[in-house]
């Protein structure tokens, strides 16, 4: 029992990260019905950024409230930057091209965010995988029996960070004037323009909401993995496209609920068979899934007029 509870908890501490990376590609499908497959990469990036800044600040600095706070405002502005940017000079001169050049737009920038990232010139970082700072230092917060259950501090900090982040763009999308629009340009973005909702700034601010979303995840997988890599935005993107697609891609709870179920599925596979089977599984447990509902767990599959 007590293993079980230790995998439980691994396992959502997992799957709140997937489900910050996931909500960003939920949320640029919703408006645009374009999978943005450099998503994971402005991640990669974010966590680069705080990587930076972290060093910039000095090692007592860095793990002082104030200085993990900063660490997070530069890589979630960075990359809300980086977003926006991609968005104007990218994706928005192919918006009404076909999806096609749109999809292989978006796999042209991750690659080169990837692996323009593995120059070691200037200011970029260079092949090599590197520690990140522990701006949080890893404490036990909670042991039960022998050693039976233990909840680290950062386990604990990632959690509340992710489910205050997730609950913010909860009250976004369904709460303010913001989220009604982006709703409503989710629905039909021409229709939306005619009656008068600014189609262009919220879908930028959609790109930007979503960048500063998986740099904030970004920075919570360093804490937990420690290692970071140019190529980090592949594996770990990856994983939270697949969560968004189990979920439903287009659905904010579903993003959440098949995220935390990745998370919860990849821990019981590592903890009771083998680590080496984690990818397989979780790729596995997707065609289940979509078997089962195509659309996803909350996706609603829907007839398209060609």
């Amino acid at each position: 029992m007590s293993q079980l509870l230790q995998h439980l908890i691994n396992g959502l501490a997992s799957g709140t990260i997937y489900a910050l990376v996931a909500l960003g590609y939920t949320m640029v499908y919703g408006v645009l019905k374009l999978i943005n497959f450099a998503h994971g990469d402005v991640m990669m990036v974010g966590v680069y950024m705080g990587y930076a800044t972290a060093f910039a600040l000095g090692r007592e600095a860095q793990r002082s409230l104030w200085g993990v706070v900063v660490i997070f405002a530069v890589a979630m502005g960075g990359c809300a930057l980086l977003g926006f940017l991609i968005e104007r000079f990218a994706y928005r001169p192919l918006r009404e091209k076909p999806r096609l050049t749109a999809l292989i737009t978006a796999i042209g920038i991750s690659f080169a965010l990837s692996y323009g990232f593995q120059l070691d010139i200037g200011f970029l970082p260079g092949a090599s995988p590197r520690a990140f700072p522990e701006v949080i230092v890893p404490t036990e917060w909670f042991i039960v029996g022998d050693r039976d259950v233990v909840v680290w501090n950062w386990q604990v900090i990632s959690f509340l960070i992710a489910v205050t982040l997730m609950g913010a763009l909860q009250f976004l999308v369904y709460r303010t004037r913001f989220g009604m629009a982006m709703r409503a340009v989710s629905w039909d973005h021409r229709t939306a323009a005619l009656m008068g909702i600014p189609t262009d700034r919220i879908i930028a601010l959609t790109f930007m909401l979503s960048s500063g979303l998986a740099a904030g995840a970004g920075l919570l997988y360093a804490i937990k993995d420690t290692s970071v890599s140019p190529l980090m935005g592949l594996y770990v993107g990856l994983k939270a496209f697949v969560a968004a697609v189990i979920g439903g891609i287009g659905n904010v709870p579903g993003a959440v609920v098949g995220a935390l179920l990745l998370g919860l599925v990849e821990e019981f596979v590592v903890g009771y068979a083998a680590s080496t089977w984690r990818d397989a599984v979780a790729f596995g447990f997707l065609i289940l899934v979509l078997l089962v509902k195509p659309g996803g767990l909350f996706g609603r599959v829907a007839a398209e007029k060609v």
